[in-house]
């Protein structure tokens, strides 16, 4: 009996993708799967999140180390971090240091400050991992694809051509595999050669 090939796989491993010989994606019934198990840490701290009635963005606000918590840069009212499990290296997140969940609840002085970080983002991200294009947006509620619909967020992905976009990441993509210590070093620096503050303001 004749099973036809199998499907094609596409297998994150050390600093590269192997990607399995088999059919192409001739169809939409046909889907090419990435393998990335490091992000079940993520899919399992939502729920711990929920039960510590914790957030990771108040602990990264509130911690003492800068490096550690992932924070680029910091304004009066919001601060800017980098993704802890990210779709592309560089991957950052626009957050207003209250712990709120919807644009409608923030003061314009809030609102003003995240697009400025926006703008402020894609020059930084530009200028340290030679970002070509940009996806931005946010997810408001769970069923949106919020992972902490409690606290707002805009995420900012860089993108260079050829690589992959949000949609893609259900029918296949492709992964830059790059260090958070390294991209935190570099794209800090370059924040503070465009004169941001990346320290945390005082009271």
């Amino acid at each position: 009996m004749h099973l036809g090939r199998p499907p094609r796989c596409v297998v994150l491993a050390g600093a590269g993708l192997y990607h399995g010989r088999g059919m192409a994606n001739e169809s939409a019934n046909h889907h090419r799967n990435i393998w990335a198990p490091w992000r079940t840490d993520y899919i399992d701290s939502l729920s711990s999140q929920e039960e510590d009635k914790g957030c990771f963005i108040c602990r990264a606000r509130d911690g003492e180390n800068e490096a550690a918590e992932l924070i680029l840069w910091r304004g009066t009212r919001c601060l800017v971090m980098l993704n802890r499990y990210p779709y592309t290296g560089g991957h950052v997140l626009i957050c207003p240091n209250e712990h709120i969940g919807e644009f409608g609840d923030l003061d314009n002085a809030t609102l003003t400050e995240m697009m400025q970080m926006v703008r402020d983002a894609q020059a930084v991200l530009r200028r340290a991992v030679k970002a070509q294009g940009f996806n931005i947006g946010c997810n408001i509620g769970r069923c949106a694809g919020a992972g902490l619909p409690e606290h707002l967020h805009i995420h900012v992905v860089p993108r260079w051509p050829g690589d992959t976009n949000f949609m893609d990441v259900i029918g296949g993509i492709r992964v830059v595999p790059i260090s958070l210590a390294e991209l935190h070093e570099s794209i800090s620096r370059a924040a503070e050669e465009l004169g941001l503050p990346c320290r945390q303001p005082e009271g």
